[in-house]
């Protein structure tokens, strides 16, 4: 077997990108970046009635997506079915399978099948408690356990690294392994995902094709930090973040943990938040330029520095692009504002002050120059009047916020009025207070 380390990502094109293949390719990837090995991609496409171009197509963009480029030309398992076929035939002839029903059955040994996990250690398995089993069926067409075993062996893997539902397959393919007589790779099974219920990951906890997070604005990055520490952990007190340099030399088989990781999607979207916040605006702008000319606004009216001032506002604020995207909207287009149920309570609660509030403020504000339309100007002005009606700040800046953007939370009202500009602030809070109140 080679010195240098071979690993492997072998999805089936019959379904979606999940988040766990997509852990188990960023492990394998990570593994061989750290080791100066090299990563392949093995399209496991024999279920020929259940795969589709499609789905390879959304495989290989997803991992394009997370970074996680493959050293050597993608092998197709459907290619080498005469491959599959021919090892068969060798082992009938050699006595160890032998025909059945015109399939293929595989003479399992009797005595114990063991290795050592580079996780899980050494686990053993009675030969004796596993049934022969088919290798070719009588169509001539191959099983996963034997064709598993004849690609892993063509592409010279070293390191079998995938999730630990596998390990029941493992005394099998090992079995092959050794009538084959080669060597077995070395075995690296990895924990489970489940969600923040303990339970499998399934779409019960939400989306889980890689696919759906990033049509929903999680950031590659983020995603793959996230997934490097699901089941894995440095072992000492870094921070969470990494850059793909750090993630690949931290990375260690030996950090591998056993138990199940939680796949939570709170946990996933802070995360992608914190990256979006430390992006550039000039880098997010890109990101969500083409949800800005759907949502119908007009770029260059606007102008890029109103906009990137904009991006870098709400990026300290925004868990996703999409997020992002539609804050950034609401603030140069009156028309996408919704009021929430808090703003709502805020107006019923005392109509008649929202609406004097708002009268000052505009009248204070309305004369204020076009060119010092500023947030240090208006936060200086926006205090002087609470201090003038004897109110505290939040009673004058909260109606504010409010019309402007039909939201109790936001950036500081000072900071939203800049981005918003003079004339449409004060057009949306004339507006504001002709609203009535809503139960």
């Amino acid at each position: 077997m080679t010195d240098t380390v071979r690993v492997r990502f072998a999805p089936s094109p019959t379904g979606y990108l999940h988040v766990g293949g997509a852990r188990t390719a960023l492990f394998n990837w990570l593994y061989a970046r750290r080791s100066g090995g090299k990563f392949l991609l093995r399209i496991e496409d024999t279920d020929k009635a259940r795969s589709s171009e499609a789905h390879i197509r959304v495989i290989l963009d997803g991992l394009a997506w997370l970074g996680l480029d493959v050293d050597e030309e993608v092998v197709f398992q459907g290619a080498g079915v005469s491959r599959h076929q021919a090892l068969a035939d060798r082992l009938l002839d050699e006595g160890k399978a032998y025909e059945d029903e015109g399939a293929i059955r595989f003479r399992m040994p009797r005595e114990e099948i063991s290795w050592d996990d580079a996780v899980y250690g050494h686990i053993r398995f009675q030969g004796s408690d596993i049934k022969d089993w088919i290798i070719l069926r009588s169509d001539r067409s191959p099983t996963y356990n034997f064709t598993v075993v004849a690609d892993d062996i063509e592409m010279r893997i070293t390191h079998v690294m995938r999730g630990d539902d596998h390990i029941s397959n493992t005394p099998k393919q090992i079995a092959v392994y050794d009538a084959l007589e080669r060597e077995p790779p070395t075995f690296v099974h990895l924990p489970m995902i489940h969600g923040p219920d303990g339970k499998r990951l399934s779409k019960r906890h939400g989306a889980t094709a890689v696919a759906d997070y990033q049509q929903s604005g999680i950031l590659p990055a983020a995603m793959r930090n996230f997934l490097a520490l699901l089941g894995w952990n440095p072992g000492d007190e870094r921070e969470l973040f990494f850059t793909i340099s750090e993630l690949i030399e931290a990375f260690s088989v030996e950090k591998i943990q056993k138990k199940s990781a939680v796949f939570d999607i709170t946990k996933l979207e802070w995360m992608n938040g914190q990256y979006i916040s430390r992006t550039t605006p000039e880098q997010l702008f890109p990101l969500i330029e083409g949800e800005l000319v759907d949502a119908g606004l007009d770029l260059d009216t606007i102008g890029r520095d109103r906009l990137l001032r904009a991006t870098a506002v709400q990026s300290e604020r925004a868990r996703t692009t999409l997020e992002l995207a539609h804050r950034l909207a609401i603030r140069f287009d009156a028309s996408l504002i919704e009021r929430d149920a808090k703003a709502n309570k805020l107006i019923s609660k005392d109509p008649t002050g929202f609406r004097s509030a708002l009268s000052a403020a505009a009248q204070r504000l309305s004369g204020i120059e076009d060119s010092q339309w500023e947030a240090e100007r208006l936060e200086t002005e926006l205090r002087s009047l609470a201090n003038e009606l004897e109110l505290a700040p939040g009673k004058v800046f909260q109606p504010i916020r409010v019309a402007v953007t039909g939201n109790t939370v936001s950036e500081p009202v000072n900071v939203l009025l800049e981005v918003v500009g003079k004339q449409e602030s004060l057009a949306r809070m004339e507006a504001a207070k002709g609203w009535e109140p809503t139960a």
